[in-house]
C-alpha cells in the first residue's frame, strides 16, 4: 500500500507542471486546461499526426483514379476533445490576435473573402492542438503567444 501511494504521489508530481503550463497561456483557464489535459494531452503520442487523429481533427482524403477530394475531418476521435479545441480556437483568436496561428487564420479567411471561416477554424483547432502538445511535452512556446503575467 505504501509503495502504491509513493507511485501515486510521484505520478501526480509529474502531471502538475504540464497541466499548470496550459494555465499559463493567455486565453486558457482552469476548466479548459483540465479538459485538454484529461481528454488527450496526458497520453503519449509519437508525432503530430497521432495527436490530430486522436482528437478527430485529421483530414480524410479520398482518391479514386485521377480524382482527389478532401472529405473534411475524420470525426473518429475523441468528441469532447474535438469540441473543446474548436471552442478554444475561437477564444484563441480573441485572446491571442498577434500569434502566428491567429495571423495564419486571418490571412486564410481574408484570401477567400470570409467564405471558409468555419472550415478554417477546424484547421486552426488542429494546428493549435499540435502546438499545445509540443508546448506541454517539449516546452516549445507557440510563436507569438502571450503568457499570463504572474
Amino acid at each position: 500500500l505504501l509503495a502504491a501511494q509513493k507511485d501515486s504521489v510521484a505520478a501526480t508530481a509529474t502531471l502538475i507542471p504540464a497541466w499548470a503550463m496550459l494555465c499559463d497561456v493567455k486565453g486558457i483557464g482552469l476548466e479548459l486546461a483540465a479538459v485538454l489535459w484529461t481528454e488527450g494531452l496526458f497520453r503519449h503520442f509519437d508525432n503530430r499526426r497521432q495527436v490530430a487523429a486522436y482528437a478527430g481533427l485529421a483530414p480524410t482524403p479520398w482518391q479514386s483514379g485521377t480524382i482527389d477530394h478532401e472529405q473534411g475531418v475524420s470525426k473518429a476521435g475523441n468528441p469532447r476533445l474535438r469540441t473543446t479545441m474548436i471552442q478554444l480556437s475561437w477564444l484563441w483568436l480573441r485572446h491571442q490576435p498577434q500569434s502566428a496561428l491567429s495571423l495564419w487564420f486571418t490571412a486564410r479567411v481574408q484570401s477567400s473573402g470570409g467564405r471558409t471561416k468555419k472550415s478554417a477554424i477546424v484547421a486552426l483547432a488542429r494546428k493549435l492542438l499540435v502546438a499545445l502538445w509540443k508546448y506541454v511535452t517539449a516546452g516549445v512556446v507557440i510563436e507569438g503567444a502571450v503568457l499570463k503575467t504572474a
